[in-house]
């Protein structure tokens, strides 16, 4: 082996760079897509939440007996303003402009609530929008036993 013939001097400097420039893009789209994951979560969790809510918007009243079986008819305007009461005292935390979508009773049995809230990544890049419009839609029924 001859001596002075090395011609990779400063490759190594090169490849270190580009790869930490790698696995930092790569750090931050993961940070980015486990928020946005989360916060679909906590949406999901308080339209969960609403619908319960809305399943429970009765009067005891309005409950009858059907062969001797307790049943009920949920009406919209009765979820809805239950579900707006609930989410005006958001217990779960804050959202970045949530936006009650419907809250309505189809069959009138369930709740059907769809809220909306705007996601931001907690470090803007390139590589990953500026923020989303999430939305999520929840379905809950009262059931009497």
């Amino acid at each position: 082996m001859l001596r002075g013939t090395d011609t990779e001097n400063g490759s190594t400097l090169l490849l270190a760079i580009f790869f930490g420039m790698m696995a930092l893009v790569l750090i931050l789209v993961a940070a980015a897509a486990t928020s946005l994951y989360l916060e679909r979560k906590r949406l999901y969790s308080l339209a969960d939440a609403a619908a319960l809510v809305g399943a429970e918007a009765f009067e005891l009243s309005e409950v009858s007996l059907d062969g001797g079986e307790p049943t009920l008819t949920l009406r919209s305007p009765a979820v809805r303003s239950a579900v707006a009461g609930f989410l005006d005292d958001n217990p779960i935390g804050s959202f970045d402009q949530l936006v009650l979508e419907d809250a309505v009773s189809h069959d009138g049995r369930s709740a059907t609530v769809t809220v909306s809230s705007a996601w931001q990544p907690p470090v803007l890049t390139l590589f990953v929008p500026d923020g989303i419009r999430l939305e999520v839609t929840a379905v809950a029924r009262s059931v009497f036993r």
